[in-house]
């Protein structure tokens, strides 16, 4: 599969998927990853993971950081989210990658896509970027929240691919 273009990232998605070892898919899937400086800054907070914490000391050259130049304050959500959707309506890029309900709704009413941590090892999965049960599994080792019903959803769907 190539690269579809850019996206900009939340906190979580970039948190999860550095945790689990499984990041470069982003680079694989989307070519270039967007990231404001709130996303930066909760990524390499001392009570951030250290694995997250570590991989930021060599960030890959596809993760750009990007100031917002216009946050849109109607957003009121945490400050990652608001800049990562913000960034995303002020360089016209389509797709967020957001795991947090209230963001994934607040990205939406703003005719943006969010995609999450669990899409994004789905799409993966189904490009055969990597074992998607596999890191559903590691995911599950995590502190990754999702409901019960969504992460077997997503585990059957991945498994029916295997057949």
């Amino acid at each position: 599969m190539n690269a579809v273009g850019v996206v900009v990232a939340d906190t979580t998605p970039l948190n999860y998927l550095i945790m689990i070892g499984r990041v470069e898919i982003l680079a694989t899937l989307f070519g270039e990853v967007l990231i404001p400086q709130a996303v930066l800054e909760e990524l390499s907070h001392p009570k951030a993971p250290e694995a997250v914490r570590r991989w930021l000391e060599r960030p890959p050259a596809w993760l750009c950081i990007s100031p917002v130049e216009h946050l849109d304050e109607t957003i009121q959500l945490g400050k990652g989210e608001n800049e990562a959707i913000s960034l995303a309506i002020e360089r016209r890029v389509k797709v967020v990658l957001i795991d947090e309900r209230l963001g994934r709704g607040a990205a939406k009413a703003r005719g943006l896509i969010p995609v999450g941590t669990l899409n994004l090892i789905d799409l993966a999965d189904e490009h055969g970027l990597l074992d998607g049960t596999a890191a559903l599994h590691d995911l599950r080792q995590t502190t990754f929240r999702a409901a019960p019903e969504l992460l077997e959803r997503f585990e059957a769907l991945m498994k029916d691919r295997q057949d």
